[in-house]
């Protein structure tokens, strides 16, 4: 696993849902219990809209096909909303400075985790940028409603609830929230199968389908003329190539 996917892997469901989770807990145990309903409704908001973009892809095919748009990334979302969000709340009683900093610096890795959906092919430019700014819009409008709180819970408990999450990281298996969406998406739309991005002709897995179906013709093509040079076959009719199944070419 390389750099790109460890960073990818910090912004899944199974990292920033317990932080999220650890957030409103640490919340709630100091008794700051309209700041923790504020937070889970502006999370769970946008959890929501996150969700019911890819279900309208995935069930009705809505979706901007001229920027491979087909529903807004969940993990920039919930990195670039719950990181920021717990560094300002776990540096809250240290130095102005120091707090500020730390709260940059959870939008850097936030904004890296972003990246990293693009480098690994998980997401368009246009998801991306779809999700980060509603993740920092979350993240903004937290810090704002919770700037003139002066009764917090001490920082230190929100780091002991984050623990276990960082020390089970490196075996955590992906929930499949991808899974559930296209079930949902099927059982809301009445269809079959999913709608892919496979149906738009111009999008990079149609392009990469094709280039993969003249690959494989070409090579089957060049050992046919080997062997007809080796003698091992005839020449005859050429036989018709069969175009595979899209969706079993890209499992």
């Amino acid at each position: 696993m390389n750099w790109w996917h460890g960073l990818t892997l910090l912004g899944s469901l199974a990292v920033t849902g317990p932080v999220g989770i650890a957030i409103a807990v640490w919340l709630m145990m100091g008794k700051s219990w309209r700041l923790a309903a504020q937070w889970c409704l502006l999370f769970g908001g946008a959890m929501a809209l996150v969700v019911a973009t890819k279900v309208a892809f995935i069930g009705w095919g809505i979706g901007i096909e001229s920027v491979e748009f087909a529903g807004i990334s969940g993990h920039a979302m919930r990195a670039c909303a719950v990181f920021p969000v717990a560094a300002f709340l776990a540096f809250r009683h240290t130095g102005k400075r120091l707090h500020w900093i730390a709260v940059a610096l959870g939008v850097v890795l936030a904004l890296l985790i972003s990246y990293s959906r693009i480098v690994v092919h998980a997401h368009s430019v246009s998801e991306v940028l779809s999700g980060a700014p509603l993740g920092l819009l979350v993240a903004a409008a937290f810090l704002w409603l919770a700037s003139d709180a002066d009764h917090l819970a001490m920082s230190r408990v929100l780091v002991v609830l984050c623990i276990p999450v960082l020390l089970v990281l490196p075996h955590v298996e992906p929930i499949p929230t991808e899974q559930w969406m296209e079930d949902l998406a099927l059982t809301l739309s009445g269809h079959e199968r999913p709608f892919t991005r496979l149906e738009w002709p111009n999008s990079r897995q149609s392009v990469q389908l094709r280039f993969m179906q003249q690959l494989r013709a070409r090579q089957m093509e060049q050992q046919m003329r080997q062997r007809m040079q080796r003698g091992v076959v005839q020449p005859g009719p050429r036989p018709p190539w069969r175009t595979p199944d899209p969706q079993q070419v890209l499992r």
